[in-house]
Parts: structure tokens; sequence; C-alpha cells
């Protein structure tokens, strides 16, 4: 490689606007696609405004409705559209890279594995994001909660464009590197799967829900799932940014029947922990529906209850998560914390005698 490198960032959103604009400021070359017309227009006349800490910033970013025509120019295409367009965005981008250059995956859920089946695993690089954004209106993004990056390849492979990559995503926020993507993957999928899924139910920010003890034993139901079907998946599960161990956090036998013990205590007390941190969190999914696309539930809790039966197992929870969602989506279902609480008190019903610890 010569010269700097130029990166092209596929789903200026939330995730992807942050990205674009800090790359941006860093004075890297950076331009960004987005297929809302509005956003586009609103781009173009008003720059990238990135709210974050109270204060406003205005970003000038080149932004396009589809992938540039200058093929085999970019160093980095940068993948930050939600699950359900990723393969979509991948193969329209995919020509973009030059001959050593990267797809860099931001998604939530596996899409790694999805990427790779299109560009290469070679050619294929997970970007784990620890932190929040949300889309306020066209191009007007809102930071919610601060945190890095994990940056990985599948196989683990050493990659001089993996550091490459992180050196510039430090502008954002601090970098860890990992030779097991995977494991790094399936812990976050599993705390996806509780946040997002219930974030999209219950229809407010992560603070306000986690306040609350049974949304709490729910999510610590459904990442116990997961943590059981990464498990039989022989997944050495990662600490989630270097701290969360989901191996702990998985619910025992006998803390599922447990009123109450020490080790609940202790995770109840984590998750309100998580929850101040990212108090401001709002679920992606949530804002899908709101925006009239689909949510990617079916890459989250879905993955878990379609992997789970390969094993001999079921992941219940998960699966109701995934219904109720495309329920919300179809306006079958309202969000809110009435709907948590139906879940809640079909889950103790279900798995009795389990106590409501």
């Amino acid at each position: 490689m010569s010269g700097a490198p130029r990166f092209l960032v596929v789903g200026c959103g939330a995730i992807g606007g942050v990205v674009a604009a800090s790359l941006a400021e860093t004075g890297q070359e950076v331009a960004a696609v987005n297929t809302n017309p509005a956003y586009v227009t609103a781009v173009r006349a008003r720059g990238l405004q990135i709210l974050e800490d109270g204060q406003r910033r205005r970003v000038e970013v080149p932004v396009h409705l589809e992938v540039p025509a200058d093929a085999g120019s970019w160093d980095f295409v940068i993948l930050a559209t939600q699950p359900p367009q990723v393969e979509a965005a991948a193969r329209s981008a995919v020509g973009a890279l030059k001959p050593d250059g990267r797809i860099v995956c931001m998604q939530n859920g596996l899409c790694e594995e999805r990427i790779a089946a299109l560009a290469g695993a070679d050619r294929t690089i997970g970007t784990i994001v620890a932190w929040g954004a949300t889309q306020v209106e066209p191009g007007v993004v809102d930071r919610t909660s601060a945190g890095g990056f994990t940056v990985g390849r599948l196989d683990g492979a050493a990659d001089p464009r993996v550091e490459e990559i992180g050196r510039a995503l430090e502008a954002i926020g601090p970098v860890q590197y990992t030779a097991n993507l995977r494991g790094a993957r399936w812990s976050k999928l599993a705390l996806n799967c509780a946040i997002s899924g219930l974030g999209t139910l219950g229809g407010d920010r992560l603070g306000a829900l986690l306040r609350h003890r049974f949304a709490r034993r729910l999510a610590l139901e459904i990442m116990s799932e997961v943590v059981a079907v990464a498990r039989a998946e022989k997944v050495q599960l990662e600490k989630v940014s270097g701290t969360l161990d989901l191996e702990w956090i998985a619910l025992t036998d006998a803390e599922r029947r447990a009123a109450g013990s020490p080790g609940l205590v202790a995770k109840h007390t984590l998750l309100l922990a998580v929850g101040q941190r990212y108090r401001r969190l709002r679920s992606s999914m949530l804002a899908a529906i709101e925006r009239g696309r689909p949510p990617a539930v079916d890459f989250l809790n879905g993955e878990v209850a379609a992997r789970a039966p390969r094993h001999g197992l079921a992941a219940p929870l998960n699966a109701t998560v995934q219904r109720w969602v495309h329920d919300i989506a179809a306006a079958r279902r309202r969000p809110g914390l009435d709907l948590l609480h139906a879940l809640y008190d079909q889950t103790r019903e279900e798995s009795a005698p389990a106590q409501n610890a």
C-alpha cells in the first residue's frame, strides 16, 4: 500500500455517521453512502452534525446515494448498515475495494461469516462496536454512550490491515485487538439479544428498562440461552470490552431455581451498572421499525433460536422475542412496559417451578 488509506462508509446513519465524521476530522479521505435521499440532501446542505457531550459539531463529508463509480480505489469499505441490508451492501461495494483492500463489518450479530462468503475471509475484518448512537433526524446523529472497538479476523490471522483500521478508529474510542473474534462476537451477541430485544419490546432506553428487576431477570435469561448455544458450538467466549464476562453472567441451574442468592444479587447489580453506563442507549431495532425498515431480530435473537435445535437445545425466550419484535413491526403488538411484563409472566408460566428471582 502507498499513500494514505481511503475509507468508504456504507450505511452512514447513526454508527456510520459518527465513524465517517470522526475519520474526516482526523484528515482521512472519507466518503459515505446512504440510500435515503432526505439524508443525503441534509448532509450536502448542512454537513454531518454530531451531538456529543452536550456539544454539536458540523463535519463536511461527501455523501452519495450509491457506491461511487470509481471501482477498485478504496482501501477500506466500512459496512455500517443494519444487518438485514449488510449482504446487499457488501455486494454493491466489494468491487470498490483495492486488490489489497478490506471490508470492515460493524454490524451486531454474526455478519462476518456472511460477508466472508461474499468477499473472502482474508478480505473481511470484524469490528465490534462498544458504544451507541442514534439518528435524531436526517444528517443529525447523537452519540449516546462512550466506548471503543474490538477488531480482528474470523481466522485470527495476523494482518497489518487490521492494525491499520484499528489505528484509524482510535479517533472514535479505544481499540482492542483479538485473535478470537468469534468468541468476542458471541459475547456481544448475548448482550445485544438482551439489550436490543428488550429495548424493542419495552420501547424505552436501556437505563429506564434495567431499573426494573423483572427486566433484568429477563436479560439474564436471554443471555443464558445465548451462552448455552455458544458453548454447544465450541465457542470460547471473550469478555465484552475486556470486563463483562458472559460465562459468569449466565445463570446456573441453582440460580434459575433460587428465589435469591449472593450470585443473583451480584448479577443484578452488574446489570444495574450496565444500565447506568448506557442509560441513553436506544434499541436500533426499534429505530428501524419506526423508520419503516425491517428489524435485525433474525440476526440476533433469531440466530440463537435457529441454532439451538442443532445441538438439542431450546432457546424459547429468544424465539419469543424474535416473534414479538416481528409483531411490533407488523403493528400486531405495541412496545411498552406492559409488553415486557407479558413476556415475563409468560416465561414464569412456561418455566415453572423456576422462581422469579
